[in-house]
């Protein structure tokens, strides 16, 4: 009879490992689940919403607090270098010029000291930050570990007590006797995920609330450090422009745009295909001019010959009607005949 009892109690917890990985694989598939059952742990869903926000945004504000810090560093490292290069240049500089250069360069290191005393609550920062990580996150995570485990549990109880039921026959005792047992698995699983419910959501509000507390404290501090550097450097610079008052401006004249190496050579290569073109354009066109020029002597030497030859016809002519008109009276002379008595 024990025998029996221990393999029934085998079977049992089959049967509900079967239904929650069940429960799990329609939750990493996103299938639709029962919407009243999702309706009812619509206050712990935006719990968790909040606790993955707070998880999320200050390990973004971890990394920014590091990378700020360096940047703070690089800075400071700038700063300090121009201001010992003014004052290594003022010191050879013997004029008015040089004595600008010196105090402005020593304003320069000293604001690049004071700018490296925000490190300080920087640094403070950042440890409460990771402490906060490390300790107040985990334990909060590990909670809805165990709670997210509870909830898979209690709808898989959920998922075989339906299942049961749609095959439950009042009329049968073993099958009202499996039914009950789903149902005490039920309440058993609900009263564990309740309970678990209930912490995450009083650690999530916990949570937040720290959080608040240490960035105002926190932020407080640096904030108080900021204007205590701000107001230093701005008194320093305040008492070297009050020093420079009476000197006289330099003008200077700044190129506001460079021209590009590259560009030049494109415009001297393109100024160079156009000499080319020009060039062949020339070269194409002067046999077509001499091929021109000789058509016209042609043409003016016909011309010279077609008026020469009009002369010598006209002369011609001219000596011909001299002759005649000359030779008429001689004719007429020679014709004569004498006279009848």
């Amino acid at each position: 009879m024990d025998r029996y009892a221990q393999d029934k109690s085998v079977v049992n917890k089959m049967q509900q490992k079967y239904w929650e990985t069940k429960q799990a694989f329609i939750k990493a598939t996103g299938k639709k689940e029962d919407e009243h059952v999702v309706a009812s742990d619509a206050d712990l869903d935006a719990k968790l919403e909040l606790f993955h926000s707070i998880q999320r945004t200050c390990l973004d504000l971890s990394k920014a607090i590091v990378l700020y810090q360096k940047r703070i560093c690089f800075l400071s490292q700038e700063e300090n270098e121009l201001g010992k290069f003014l004052r290594s240049q003022g010191f050879q500089d013997k004029t008015r010029a040089g004595k600008m250069m010196q105090a402005t360069g020593k304003a320069l290191c000293f604001s690049s000291q004071q700018r490296l005393a925000l490190r300080n609550p920087l640094c403070r920062f950042h440890q409460e930050v990771e402490t906060f990580r490390h300790r107040a996150i985990s334990d909060t995570w590990l909670t809805v570990n165990r709670m997210e485990q509870c909830r898979t549990e209690y709808r898989g109880a959920l998922l075989w007590m339906k299942d049961v039921s749609q095959e439950l026959d009042p009329d049968l005792y073993k099958q009202m006797e499996k039914f009950r047992k789903v149902q005490t698995q039920v309440r058993l699983a609900k009263k564990n995920f309740d309970k678990l419910k209930m912490d995450v959501c009083q650690k999530v509000d916990l949570l937040g609330a720290s959080r608040c507390n240490l960035l105002s404290h926190m932020l407080a501090t640096y904030q108080t450090t900021l204007l205590h550097f701000w107001e230093k450097t701005s008194h320093t610079m305040a008492a070297i422009h009050e020093s420079f008052k009476g000197y006289q401006p330099y003008e200077f004249t700044t190129l506001k745009s460079l021209q590009d190496p590259m560009k030049k050579l494109v415009e001297k290569e393109k100024k160079k295909k156009i000499t080319q073109q020009e060039s062949t354009d020339a070269a194409v066109q002067e046999p077509s001019q001499l091929i021109s020029l000789e058509e016209e002597n042609q043409r003016k030497e016909s011309t010279s010959f077609k008026t020469e030859d009009g002369k010598s016809i006209l002369s011609a002519l001219d000596k011909s009607s001299t002759h005649t008109a000359c030779s008429g009276p001689i004719d007429e002379l020679l014709d004569m005949k004498p006279e009848e008595g």
